[in-house]
């Protein structure tokens, strides 16, 4: 088993995508003491949105999952970029995935796996974390979902 995150990323051919610019008054990371926290990210692929739309109504499940995956990354490059790099966080403490839900979608856990399942990939063990899945009404810029990560870092 690979050693650390950035050569467990690199055998699953991921990559960290450029820290997107925030849409508002905020920024994307800080860092305090050994925890890092980031600002909700949405699942920007070169500065665009994959979708928009409900899941459960516009947006498949399973796309979803996708998207929760992908703001995952993103967050993760917030993180890095406050850390001192990816090999610096050392341990996942907190994820809340946002889902833009159809009044009757039920199966925001499963759309959080996305970003659960990424963490579990690139840092084993230390990706085990506590998760809140929160169903919305709408989130900025009509994303259908938003990760926000809590970080312990070197």
């Amino acid at each position: 088993m690979a050693s650390n995150p950035s050569v467990r990323m690199a055998d699953r051919a991921l990559h960290l995508p450029p820290v997107a610019a925030p849409v508002a008054a905020y920024v994307p990371a800080l860092r305090t003491g050994q925890q890092v926290r980031t600002s909700g990210q949405l699942p920007f692929v070169d500065g665009t949105l994959p979708a928009t739309g409900k899941v459960g109504a516009e947006i498949d499940p399973a796309d979803a999952y996708a998207y929760a995956r992908q703001a995952g990354l993103n967050a993760l490059a917030a993180a890095a970029s406050v850390a001192g790099g990816i090999d610096n966080i050392t341990s996942i403490l907190h994820v809340t995935v946002f889902v833009a839900s159809a009044p009757d979608f039920v199966g925001q856990p499963q759309v959080a796996n996305g970003v659960s399942d990424l963490l579990a990939e690139i840092f084993s063990e230390a990706g085990v974390h506590t998760r809140s899945a929160v169903g919305v009404a709408v989130l900025p810029l009509d994303s259908p979902v938003e990760v926000e990560l809590l970080c312990l870092v070197s």
